[in-house]
């Protein structure tokens, strides 16, 4: 069966891990420290804080920001439930802002409609999650304008994204954000099996994203309220989380960032042969913006209704009798039953449920081989006759 999405795990890779195993130090060693400087020297951000998570990374940067009760969070219904998750675990409310159909992220012309109408019942988002989508930048540069109009903070959910740029500003630089969200599981651009990071430029707020990643403990002589007794001494200032990353993980993760771009020039490869071979057939792709590059963490077709009567479950089914294990990126989140308890509804965003309808994710990774490749096109063309 030929997977949606595989890791890539080298000699070198495993090497280095073992050298963590046969160390002093599998956890809160030298090498957390090396994977964060690595990371905010990639992106150009002044801040890098892992985690064991991405959604712990999200949960850190809603508690920086103090993200409470009464406050309200804005995100793209197509993610993983962990983008609007994490707003929940601080007491917010969250909402959601319908997607582009041709971008598959947050549309910024309904978000802008969306915060015109939230100004007149004096209900503006505090905080505006912004998702990535299969590694393809959102509009930062038009949600931008309308934080600095609207006063709302940023976070990107560039869990997807590692490795992608607008107008070759790297993903992660924060340059229109306040924090940016990044995701190691091991169908991601690179893995430390699980685990992700958090970047920023703000001083303040890397240091409460330390602070809340390890139960709000600090050994900061500079921090320290009461006299130092000892180099033992530690204080908790806040109340915190065990979210640490491990040694172990952030030395696969050092390890993998060496074929970051290696592994991103062969997705976009394989996305552009994937648009050549299947052009014609009455399926649609995301849009890439010419200033963007995707690091297409995922490849994602779009049946199109309009120029035939087949089913997307068709497709699956047929794939997976061909032995090509396909999936689909994402069930809209409002749809999900919790949230549906919490008053959302079918035909509350009806451009990610239509979306939803007809998407399909096809294998895309980088030991993806050209049998493999040619196997996967042969399907889908054969379906569409």
């Amino acid at each position: 069966m030929i997977p949606y999405g595989r890791q890539s795990v080298s000699e070198e890779d495993i090497n280095l891990v073992k050298s963590v195993l046969e160390s002093d130090f599998l956890t809160q060693g030298p090498f957390v420290p090396k994977f964060e400087e690595a990371i905010a020297s990639i992106t150009n951000s002044k801040y890098c804080i892992a985690a064991n998570s991405a959604t712990s990374c999200l949960h850190l940067g809603c508690l920086s920001l103090s993200i409470g009760k009464g406050d309200i969070v804005w995100t793209s219904p197509i993610s993983f439930v962990a983008s609007s998750n994490a707003a929940l675990y601080c007491g917010a409310t969250v909402d959601f802002v319908d997607i582009d159909e041709q971008t598959f992220n947050m549309c910024p012309l309904i978000l802008e409609q969306k915060l015109k109408e939230a100004k007149s019942l004096d209900s503006l988002p505090k905080l505006l999650i912004v998702v990535h989508m299969c590694g393809n930048p959102a509009d930062m540069k038009a949600i931008k304008k309308l934080s600095i109009k609207y006063g709302f903070k940023i976070m990107e959910d560039a869990s997807h994204a590692i490795g992608s740029s607008i107008d070759d500003i790297k993903t992660g630089s924060c340059k229109y954000s306040d924090l940016c969200v990044f995701s190691f599981h091991p169908v991601k651009i690179i893995t430390t099996g699980e685990g992700g990071v958090i970047t920023t430029n703000n001083e303040a707020l890397a240091e409460r994203i330390q602070l809340f990643r390890s139960h709000g403990i600090t050994r900061n002589p500079s921090m320290l309220e009461n006299q130092d007794e000892g180099p033992w001494f530690y204080e908790q200032h806040l109340l915190g989380y065990n979210y640490r990353l491990t040694d172990i993980q952030a030395a696969l993760g050092l390890s993998q960032l060496k074929q970051l771009k290696n592994f991103i020039e062969k997705r976009n490869d394989l996305a552009q042969l994937y648009t050549e071979s299947l052009l014609g057939l009455p399926i649609n792709f995301q849009k890439i913006s010419p200033s963007n590059y995707s690091s297409y963490h995922l490849f994602v077709l779009v049946i199109d209704p309009a120029l035939t009567s087949k089913q997307r479950i068709d497709l699956f089914k047929h794939l997976h009798n061909d032995q090509i294990s396909a999936n689909v990126h994402y069930i809209p989140i409002h749809l999900q039953p919790y949230y549906v308890s919490q008053g959302f509804k079918k035909g509350d965003f009806p451009i990610s449920e239509k979306y939803y309808n007809n998407a399909i994710t096809v294998p895309l990774f980088p030991s993806m081989t050209s049998q493999m490749f040619d196997q996967v096109t042969n399907s889908i063309q054969s379906f569409f006759g």
